[in-house]
C-alpha cells in the first residue's frame, strides 16, 4: 500500500468518524445486524419459539453433527458473545445459541431465576427434539450450564467458562464489589449510563476498551436498558440458586471442563482453582486473558471446545 492510498484511507476514517459523531448513527444495531447476516451466509437460521409460562425465546440454529448449546453471560446475547465460534463450530456440530431470557430477544413470564432460565432453555432443546447435548456457558451462561449439569441424563459434556458455580460465596462476592467500588454486584452488572457501562468493561476485558459516549450509550440502550429489574433480580436470586445447585451429588454431574482467563477480573483464577478441585475436572488457563474469554480468544475457545467435545 503506497503512501497516496494510505492517505485516502486515512480521509476516509476521519470522514467516517465526523459523520458519526454528528449524526449520531447506531453503529451498535449496525453492527448487530452485519454479525446477523454473517451467520445468516453461513447457514444459520433465527427462531422463536413461546414459552411454557408466556415470553418468548430467540435461537439460532446452524450446521450439522452433534448438538452444542452456548450460553451467552450477563449483558450479552447469543451474536455479541459468540458469533466468532459460532462462524467455526457450525461445520462440525448443530450449533444452537439462545438469546438467554431477559437478553436480546427473549423474555420470560416467570420469576426472573436460574430455575426459569434453564426451564426455558430446556424449552428450545425439546422443541428441536434434543435428548441429549453438549453445552458451554460463560460467566452468567456458566450458572446455566452448571444448573443444567443437574440433568445428567441429558448432558453429554460440559464446559463452564469463568463461572464458579455454586462455589462464589459472600466473601467473594465482598470482594467483587471491592475490586469494582460498588456496593451491590447488581450495580456492576446492570449499568444504568454510560458510564457505568465502561466500568463493566474495564473489568470484564484484559485491554481496556476505548468508547466516545455516543457509543457506550447505545450499548446500554441495547444491551442493558431493556428488562432492567428482572436482569437485576436474576443477580440477587442466585443466592439461593447457589445453594440449590450446591446441594446435587459433585460425582453424578456429567464430564465437564473449566476454561479460565489468567487475568479474569469478575471471577478471579482462583474460583476456577477451586471450582477445578471441586469438580476433580481439567482447568485451562488461558494468559493476557480477562473474564471476557470467547470474545477475547474465539480461536482458542473454538479449539477447546471440538478438542474436549
Amino acid at each position: 500500500m503506497n503512501a497516496e492510498t494510505i492517505s485516502k484511507l486515512y480521509r476516509r476514517i476521519i470522514l467516517l468518524f465526523f459523520f458519526i459523531t454528528l449524526t449520531g448513527c447506531e453503529l451498535v444495531g449496525w453492527k448487530a445486524e452485519q454479525d446477523k447476516n454473517a451467520l445468516q451466509e453461513a447457514g444459520y437460521t433465527e427462531h422463536f419459539l413461546p414459552l411454557e409460562d408466556g415470553g418468548v425465546m430467540k435461537f439460532w440454529v446452524g450446521g450439522n453433527g452433534k448438538p452444542l448449546l452456548l450460553l451467552h453471560g450477563f449483558g450479552g446475547t447469543a451474536i455479541s458473545t459468540w458469533k466468532n465460534e459460532m462462524l467455526s463450530l457450525n461445520k462440525d456440530y448443530m450449533v444452537i445459541a439462545p438469546d438467554l431470557a431477559w437478553f436480546g430477544d427473549s423474555y420470560s413470564k416467570g420469576a426472573p431465576n436460574l430455575e426459569t432460565q434453564t426451564d426455558a432453555v430446556w424449552q428450545i432443546l425439546d422443541s428441536l427434539n434434543i435428548n441429549k447435548v453438549s453445552v458451554a456457558g460463560i460467566s452468567y451462561g456458566g450458572f446455566v450450564t452448571y444448573n443444567m449439569m443437574t440433568t445428567p441424563e441429558r448432558i453429554e459434556k460440559s464446559v463452564i467458562i469463568a463461572s464458579p458455580g455454586p462455589l462464589f460465596n459472600d466473601q467473594d462476592v465482598g470482594l467483587l464489589c471491592e475490586r469494582a467500588e460498588v456496593d451491590k454486584p447488581e450495580q456492576l452488572f446492570v449499568p444504568q449510563n454510560s458510564d457505568e457501562v465502561r466500568r463493566l468493561f474495564n473489568h470484564v476485558f484484559y485491554k481496556k476498551k476505548q468508547m466516545p459516549d455516543f457509543i457506550a450509550d447505545q450499548i446500554y440502550q441495547s444491551y442493558f436498558e431493556p428488562w432492567r429489574e428482572e436482569k437485576q433480580q436474576l443477580i440477587t436470586s442466585l443466592i439461593n440458586d447457589r445453594t440449590r445447585i450446591n446441594n446435587y451429588p459433585v460425582n453424578e454431574l456429567p464430564p465437564s471442563m473449566l476454561v479460565w482467563g489468567d487475568s479474569d477480573q469478575i471471577f478471579p483464577l482462583q474460583n476456577g482453582l477451586r471450582l477445578s478441585k471441586y469438580l476433580n475436572t481439567a482447568l485451562v488457563v488461558i494468559p493476557e486473558t480477562g473474564h471476557g474469554v470467547t470474545n477475547e480468544q474465539p480461536e482458542l475457545v473454538t479449539k477447546l471446545l471440538s478438542s474436549f467435545i
